[in-house]
């Protein structure tokens, strides 16, 4: 076995990230239009304000996807360009925006994966608590509901949030991430408790406002735990470090934002450890959260190795010695994606898509005008490799999406690291496309078989 034959390949990018147009068309200021405004808190002082300029050159963007053999598309809507306020007033400028992009990928005969949230909160919001008012649960439904009505008659497939885990930990957590808070573990339990009711409010307004049946999801942030034998014990152990969540991490772990959703309670750990910070959790909240789940997606890009002590626990080998490293200076672990499938399947049993796996690499435009990246094909073969080896041992893996499509915003690291398959000229915004695009497509081309 290998890939199946419906098996989605695809590139992924986010609003903030490539549109630009940041003060266009009664576009509403989100928390990144303002944390960008903050000293020191991005690299370079770079900001959102052209990007990849997308708002403008959509069309040349799908069309580049479409030579390139892209399948499906995975992109995310900006709420305040919807929504300028974040709730009330729609704007029209917006929603033709996505309508234009939709039409385009579907004449182009690819796929719209949209993401409703990709951390750009409106501002508006923000200044009403944001996700630690209880009220956004209602915000987030009402944004669903606009989405649904106008988008779900040629979209199928809809994500409601992108890696809580790093939103929410990044943002108001450590401070890296807009909106930059540094909140304690009570006010922290609070938002992740809206967000995931505001995933089971977003996704049955999505269901509800939809003509034909649909498909929803979540995407995590996923270091899977890999073990450093294939051994019964190092696997053991590397599965409960996986499945562990309690008061020490619960934040960047897949089960305490995956278990309510799908088992309709919180970890056990969670609540042993967590249980006297926790909000008042009520049967009609847990019902919410558990709609129905379609899906499950997770943005891997490194893996942590685990070993069995004595005793048979999970113990973190850390960073070997002259490990290899991204130009961002994140681990290469090959062996990420079949564990993190293997994990995801074994716990939730649910379709399963990889939704973002990239490499950051030091590229340049060489004197040939092409852009040599030798290092990202190798990263995205060996991954890629293991992803094979899971869906031929029966894991029900549906799709990949390489991040990203085009070079771009990233979040506090500016425009200082490159991800992309297409290299964008910042200045001139030229598009130059990677000799790893031209790798990709041969993959695509022949559905994995040459890897």
């Amino acid at each position: 076995m290998s890939f199946n034959k419906n098996f989605v390949w695809g590139a992924a990018t986010a609003s903030f990230q490539i549109e630009g147009a940041a003060y266009e068309d009664h576009k509403g200021l989100n928390i990144w239009d303002t944390f960008c405004r903050e000293e020191g808190k991005v690299y370079g002082g770079h900001n959102g304000d052209v990007a990849c300029d997308h708002y403008h050159r959509m069309e040349e963007d799908v069309k580049l996807m479409a030579e390139l053999g892209l399948k499906a598309y995975r992109f995310s809507v900006s709420w305040a360009r919807i929504l300028p306020e974040g709730t009330g007033e729609v704007c029209q400028a917006g929603l033709d925006f996505y309508n234009r992009l939709i039409d385009t990928l579907l004449e182009y005969g690819i796929t719209p994966y949209m993401t409703l949230y990709h951390w750009d909160l409106p501002y508006a919001l923000h200044k009403k608590g944001g996700w630690l008012n209880d009220e956004s649960v209602q915000w987030f439904a009402e944004f669903a509901a606009i989405i649904s009505k106008n988008y779900s008659d040629r979209v199928k497939h809809f994500i409601t949030f992108n890696e809580p885990q790093v939103f929410v930990g990044c943002g108001y957590k450590m401070g890296e991430h807009a909106p930059g808070y540094k909140l304690c573990d009570f006010e922290l339990l609070q938002i992740g408790h809206n967000v995931l009711k505001a995933h089971g409010a977003a996704t049955k307004a999505l269901r509800e406002n939809a003509p034909t049946s649909i498909e929803v999801g979540i995407v995590v942030a996923t270091c899977p735990s890999i073990p450093v034998t294939e051994n019964a014990a190092d696997i053991k152990a590397a599965y409960a470090a996986y499945n562990r969540a309690n008061l020490d991490n619960y934040i960047f772990t897949d089960p305490y934002w995956l278990d309510p959703i799908v088992f309709g309670h919180y970890p056990e750990e969670v609540m042993k450890t967590c249980g006297h910070l926790m909000p008042k959790i009520t049967e009609e909240d847990m019902a919410l959260i558990q709609g129905p789940l379609d899906f499950i997606g997770t943005n891997i890009y490194r893996g942590r190795y685990i070993k069995a002590d004595i005793n048979g626990n999970p113990e973190y080998m850390g960073i070997k010695v002259g490990m290899p490293r991204t130009a961002i200076g994140w681990e290469i672990t090959p062996e990420a994606l079949y564990w993190g499938a293997k994990e995801s399947s074994d716990r939730y049993h649910l379709p399963y898509y990889i939704t973002e796996n990239g490499m950051s690499a030091h590229d340049v435009v060489s004197l040939d005008g092409k852009v040599h990246d030798p290092n990202r094909i190798d990263y995205l073969n060996r991954y890629l490799k293991g992803l094979k080896r899971a869906a031929s041992e029966g894991v029900d893996v549906r799709g990949y999406f390489t991040w990203s499509f085009l070079d771009n915003f990233e979040w506090a690291k500016g425009y200082a690291d490159r991800f992309g398959l297409v290299y964008v000229d910042y200045e001139t915004q030229k598009r130059t496309v990677k000799d790893s695009a031209y790798w990709y497509q041969t993959v695509i081309a022949s559905n994995g078989e040459n890897l």
